[in-house]
């Protein structure tokens, strides 16, 4: 495999279906056109989620069900939740101020209101809206996990997300549904249908790290970035590696690693990018 010298940008935006009067609105939907525009290779119909794309990773391709032995990949896909709206502009993080909060300290806040069409981003972004005093980003991925000691924090709780995102892939075309009988019960599975998809997906993640790598986070797409922090988080990010030689495998663990070692709290200061971003890698890699 040979490898370059710099990942190239492409942006993979999901289109904020939401209505919108503002002026900050307008232009964002306006960027987010525009980003589309540039991905010629992925159709409406596939092109997927944060949540959508982690959950991809993790679905054995023909049981179509995720490893009962992660007990990861609940969190991390809250943590999704959390990057996907942040990137769609609806959420951010409070000011650092004087005493410069770290960023697992800092509260988020809601931006814009705007709904963006997806059901569980919008339940997500009606729990924070509501919810007075702000909480952190880790709070929000405990509450939204349903991972909390306070039962007065329980109704923030996403329920049956893996499901709810397979439908969603199952509507894109990717997957299909199915019963499997598991002795003792019956389950609904969801098995790949569309094999190009997951080969895409794969793809885009072998080459940010191998063909398109840069020993730099703040050259690299924030979504890629994103994706990449996110299913090394829900344990499903190996299973992009799989395929690759010996060599090109260990290369590219060793650049997820370069990249999960690094300092958070100072990429996130010297980034005038996106820090609820950075305060989700932090709640994982703490």
């Amino acid at each position: 495999m040979n490898r370059g010298d710099g990942l190239i940008q492409r942006r993979n935006v999901v289109r904020d279906n939401g209505s919108s009067t503002s002026k900050e609105n307008q232009v964002e939907d306006d960027k987010i056109d525009k980003d589309e525009n540039l991905d010629d290779c992925d159709s409406k119909e596939t092109r997927l989620t944060l949540m959508e794309e982690v959950l991809l990773l993790g679905l054995k391709d023909k049981e179509g069900y995720t490893s009962f032995w992660n007990d990861c990949i609940s969190s991390g896909l809250r943590g999704c939740i959390l990057v996907e709206l942040a990137l769609r502009g609806r959420i951010e993080l409070e000011k650092a101020g004087m005493r410069r909060k770290n960023l697992l300290g800092r509260k988020v806040l809601v931006k814009n209101e705007t709904l963006t069409g997806d059901v569980l981003l919008d339940e997500a972004l009606k729990h924070m809206k509501e919810t007075q005093p702000p909480e952190t980003v880790q709070s929000w991925i405990e509450y939204l996990s349903g991972e909390t000691w306070n039962p007065l924090k329980l109704k923030y709780q996403l329920k049956n997300v893996r499901e709810r995102l397979a439908k969603n892939l199952v509507e894109k075309g990717v997957l299909t549904t199915e019963k499997q009988n598991f002795l003792l019960f019956d389950m609904t599975t969801h098995p790949l249908t569309d094999n190009q998809a997951k080969t895409r997906l794969i793809k885009k993640v072998q080459d940010a790290v191998l063909t398109r790598w840069v020993n730099d986070p703040q050259r690299m797409d924030k979504r890629i970035l994103a994706l990449i922090f996110l299913a090394h988080a829900s344990d499903v990010l190996e299973n992009a590696f799989i395929p690759l030689n010996d060599d090109d495998y260990e290369l590219a663990m060793k650049r997820v690693r370069e990249l999960v070692d690094m300092d958070l709290e100072g990429e996130c200061m010297k980034s005038n990018g996106n820090e609820v971003m950075w305060a989700v890698f932090a709640t994982f890699i703490k």
